[in-house]
């Protein structure tokens, strides 16, 4: 699992990352807080820790942005911890707040629990879902009830960021980047290619229009059936 951290503090974002990498997370820290998004977009991350108070923009404002492309769960780690702080961090689509100064213990505590709220964990892997649908990250397959398929390493990637922020459209420009880091360099017709030979082997499972394409805004998955009547 990797987990991003948008925090200006330094001693406190490596105190986290020391103490998620110990728990055998990927996590990583920005760097460069004018272009928090690009980062977002790459990395892919399964989980987002912000701090209120950021150079540039604000941690409200970056929350924002996530939400417009993603749902991946997001905390607040902030010392701006009074009621309307923590409203406002829900309002802006935050699924949680730790308040600073905190203890390593219980903020790795609430990371964990959303963690398990968001994903499906069977023994030591992780499975991404989606009305029915199962993304076995680690064995590069996608099952669907008793049926599962095999999938290449791009394959298993644009599935990953589909299912990472369902509800929303990807560009391919946000794709590409994070299969090849740069699309500068890649054919128009290559990512179409790809996810072409993604929809025949969803469709070997009885799994069919489930990749959605909007034209000017990229691809999605289709509507949760509860979504549906929205």
């Amino acid at each position: 699992m990797k987990i991003m951290i948008i925090e200006d503090d330094l001693v406190i974002a490596s105190s986290l990352q020391e103490e998620l990498l110990k728990w055998q997370y990927s996590a990583f820290y920005v760097t460069d807080f004018n272009d928090v998004m690009n980062t977002f977009t790459q990395e892919a991350p399964q989980l987002v820790l912000i701090d209120i108070k950021l150079p540039y923009f604000n941690g409200y404002y970056w929350c924002t942005e996530i939400r417009k492309i993603s749902q991946v769960p997001i905390i607040f780690v902030s010392s701006q911890s009074e009621r309307m702080d923590i409203v406002m961090a829900i309002q802006m689509g935050a699924d949680d707040f730790i308040s600073k100064p905190f203890d390593l213990t219980v903020a790795l505590a609430k990371i964990q629990a959303l963690l398990r709220r968001t994903y499906d964990f069977t023994g030591n892997d992780i499975y991404l879902s989606h009305r029915q649908v199962h993304l076995k990250t680690s064995e590069l397959k996608v099952q669907y009830q008793d049926q599962e398929v095999e999938l290449t390493k791009n394959e298993m990637k644009i599935l990953e960021v589909l299912f990472l922020q369902k509800g929303a459209f990807v560009s391919r420009e946000a794709i590409m980047m994070k299969l090849w880091e740069n699309d500068s360099f890649i054919d128009d017709n290559t990512l179409a290619v790809n996810i072409n030979r993604l929809r025949k082997k969803l469709a070997e499972i009885n799994v069919t229009s489930f990749i959605v394409t909007k034209k000017g805004f990229g691809y999605g998955l289709q509507k949760d059936e509860h979504d549906e009547t929205k």
